[in-house]
């Protein structure tokens, strides 16, 4: 899976679309005069450089299955990122995670104050919805209403919220025992997993694609999601932080449960290569039109940061 002229053309183009994408989320955020321009300023910080831009790629490449318009699949894409951003922004905080780096700069409560990193958070969240309901995102309201509501599903306590609440939780010793796999799987699935699901299936919403293909995007996104969580934390215990962007190491040294901790490296790297493979093996009914899909199954697994 995904030789090297593959994975080649996959870099090129993610680096191309990263371009696209910061450019359309600084048209959709620009800066702003007045006391308030400071929480814009932030918002900008988090949103604009940086990052893999994983997630709206993914909104991007599942568009193109469908022949969907670039200027609506754009709008998507960056509300993903919005959503993204925020969910780190607050991530990052003393009271969360407590981090000072991400993406090789300091996070955003050390670049500002904590307050103001709190409502940059909460502005490109409610940012995103705004994206989303656009009429520019699609003349249908029918398909506006399905993508708010699958994404207010992902990012909620059903999805991210509620992964990043049982993350706490178990960091905290407020779970009973340690997570298993099944747990940590869980776990994943909401606070990864769903924003990666919705991110593969926004083309198939925009494109009013039959059901079938919808489900296999998202079992698509099942397993690569899962593959990417192995690999970042093969990533935290392989990796170094001036690689990485973010501090390395921190999840060993709190003690965490992580798919390392419970397989070991060579049987969690074993199983971030198994669902890579099985991702691929969704994509067999779009036939080389998903062909940079699988190539990002390969990369999810092989990434440096």
């Amino acid at each position: 899976m995904g030789d090297l002229g593959t994975v080649s053309h996959l870099n090129e183009v993610m680096a191309a679309e990263a371009l696209a994408i910061n450019d359309h989320l600084s048209q959709l955020m620009p800066a702003t005069d007045g006391p308030e321009g400071r929480v814009v300023d932030a918002m900008r910080y988090a949103a604009l450089e940086g990052g893999k831009r994983l997630r709206p790629f993914l909104v991007l490449q599942s568009a193109q299955l469908f022949s969907v318009s670039r200027a609506c699949a754009l709008n998507v894409a960056a509300a993903i990122e919005m959503i993204h951003c925020y969910s780190l922004i607050h991530d990052d905080l003393p009271a969360m995670d407590n981090d000072d780096l991400r993406r090789g700069r300091p996070t955003v409560h050390r670049q500002y104050d904590e307050p103001t990193a709190i409502l940059a958070g909460d502005a490109l969240l409610t940012k995103a919805f705004e994206v989303i309901a656009l009429p520019g995102t699609h003349s249908d309201p029918a398909v506006r209403c399905d993508l708010v509501t699958e994404l207010a599903i992902a990012a909620g306590a059903k999805g991210m919220v509620g992964g990043q609440m049982i993350d706490l939780m178990a960091e905290r010793g407020l779970i009973d025992g340690a997570l298993d796999v099944p747990a940590i799987t869980r776990m994943h699935q909401l606070k990864t997993g769903r924003l990666i699901s919705f991110s593969s299936i926004a083309g198939a919403i925009l494109g009013k694609a039959p059901r079938s293909q919808r489900q296999a995007l998202f079992n698509y996104a099942h397993d690569l999601g899962l593959a990417f969580q192995i690999a970042d934390d093969l990533l935290d215990v392989e990796g170094d932080t001036a690689t990485l962007g973010k501090t390395a190491g921190k999840d060993e040294a709190s003690g965490k449960s992580t798919f390392v901790s419970l397989l070991g490296l060579e049987r969690a790297r074993d199983q971030a290569d198994m669902l890579a493979e099985q991702a691929v093996n969704h994509l067999d009914a779009f036939d080389e039109k998903a062909d940079l899909l699988r190539a990002v199954a390969r990369f999810v697994v092989d990434r440096k940061s």
